[in-house]
């Protein structure tokens, strides 16, 4: 299964709402999804985690790099909807620690 992405904005903020499994074999493309944003100082980054059924290391790292080039470019990134396993392996690594997740909002794409 493939992952995909897809955005709203709305002002300085961007919404974004992932859906599939992240793995070594998809998570090249979600990288180059986060890749192409364009982050403006200030700007607040909301991702949708509800529908990603799975995800791996691989996905860690990518979303990882991802909030490392948000924070350099003085954005923010707030992680939403992540269901218990994956936000366990955010705790697990610590990484819950480090980043904005917050698990019981969905983003809403209309």
């Amino acid at each position: 299964m493939d992952v995909m992405i897809h955005f709203k904005e709305d002002g300085t903020k961007l919404c974004g709402f992932v859906e599939g499994e992240i793995d070594t074999f998809t998570a090249s493309g979600l990288r180059e999804e986060l890749e192409a944003v364009k982050i403006t100082k200030g700007m607040e980054i909301e991702l949708d985690l509800s529908k990603v059924n799975y995800m791996d290391s691989t996905g860690l790292g990518v979303f990882v790099a991802f909030y490392k080039r948000a924070t350099r470019e003085d954005g923010k990134v707030k992680l939403v909807g992540l269901s218990n396993r994956l936000q366990r392996l955010f705790e697990i690594t610590g990484l819950s620690e480090l980043m904005d997740i917050e698990t019981d909002k969905k983003v809403e794409l209309s």
